[in-house]
């Protein structure tokens, strides 16, 4: 942590750079680097605020602001109309946690433990919401190239009838497993404890409101200097959203993911892994379908082949490792190649 600290000094520098009209790559590469650790802070910043909450009222803040540095910088770039980044960015998003850091926590606690149990009955749960998740997102597709190119009208309106059952599920999934059924998500593992509240609530407030200023100050920045950086690198907005910069505003949540796995705490990388994902879905995707209409650019959730081709992949192979509630360093390695499989793909489109 404390190392990720130390580019915080980013911060400035990205500032600096940003009023000097520095080239655009520059900006891009401080921006990015400012990110991670502002990012890093929200997040504990929200487990602090959530552990003075109590279960309940923790559990859904945890749950609905655990995405909430990517969400600040998506909707600084869909209001730049960046809508296929955007898009991409939700896909990519899933399936970095799905196959990168779900491979990665596997193969990293594999290492350690010959084989690491988890809650089968909580996963169970997850995976069936995942593949909700794919039916809403890859359908108004399937449905608008079936019927040969729907008016957009349509195709919006379908779009925002699917993010209207998305987004009522899962508040209805926070209501299973954080009121009625919390019994059902207990963890089996018994690895290393992990440490309480270390902060006060007005401290955690205060970081709280202070990363997020700065994050959504960092995301503007980086929004900014995007299209000259895709320019200047020869890159799409399809590679930058599915491979770049989830990692960017993700990379804390990642690392937690990581040393809970090294820890033997499977069950807590499980849902940091496969509960962002599904948080994306359900709740980050259909969030910004509504508010693009603010912003007088409508988005829909047509997604292109290759986009709904990776993520129907990466949900499959992510819910068939999981199946029989152990896991161990082979299953992370496949998670892995599927990842390299699928960012080699979408760099070379």
């Amino acid at each position: 942590m404390q190392l990720l600290n130390l580019l915080l000094l980013f911060l400035p520098v990205s500032l600096f750079l940003e009023a000097s009209h520095a080239p655009a790559v520059w900006i891009f590469l401080t921006s990015a680097l400012a990110i991670l650790p502002l990012a890093a802070l929200m997040g504990r910043a929200t487990e602090e605020v959530s552990h003075a909450a109590g279960p309940s009222l923790g559990g859904f803040l945890s749950a609905t602001f655990g995405n909430a540095a990517e969400l600040i910088l998506l909707l600084f770039a869909l209001r730049a109309g960046l809508l296929e980044l955007v898009k991409a960015s939700i896909t990519g998003a899933i399936i970095s946690n799905l196959l990168l850091i779900l491979g990665l926590s596997l193969l990293l606690g594999g290492l350690r433990y010959q084989t690491q149990e988890f809650n089968g009955r909580a996963a169970g749960v997850h995976s069936a919401m995942l593949f909700l998740a794919v039916i809403g997102l890859v359908l108004p597709a399937i449905f608008s190239h079936a019927t040969g190119h729907m008016p957009f009208t349509r195709v919006e309106g379908l779009s925002l009838a699917v993010a209207a059952v998305l987004m009522a599920t899962y508040v209805l999934s926070l209501l299973f497993s954080l009121r009625t059924h919390r019994s059902l998500f207990a963890p089996v593992d018994a690895g290393e404890e992990v440490a309480g509240p270390r902060w006060t609530l007005r401290r955690s407030l205060l970081i709280l409101a202070a990363t997020t200023v700065a994050v959504a100050w960092e995301s503007e920045i980086l929004v900014g200097s995007l299209k000259e950086v895709m320019a200047t690198w020869g890159l799409t907005e399809l590679f930058l959203g599915v491979i770049v910069i989830p990692l960017i505003s993700n990379a804390a949540e990642h690392a937690s993911a990581v040393l809970m796995a090294a820890r033997n705490r499977m069950d807590l990388a499980l849902s940091i892994a496969v509960g962002s994902s599904t948080q994306i879905a359900l709740f980050v995707a259909p969030l910004l379908i509504f508010v693009s209409l603010a912003f007088g650019r409508p988005m829909t959730f047509i997604f292109n082949a290759f986009e709904l081709a990776a993520l129907a992949a990466a949900v499959l192979i992510a819910n068939l490792i999981s199946l029989d509630g152990e896991t161990n360093w082979l299953e992370g390695v496949q998670l892995l190649a599927a990842y390299a499989i699928i960012g080699a793909a979408f760099y070379f489109i």
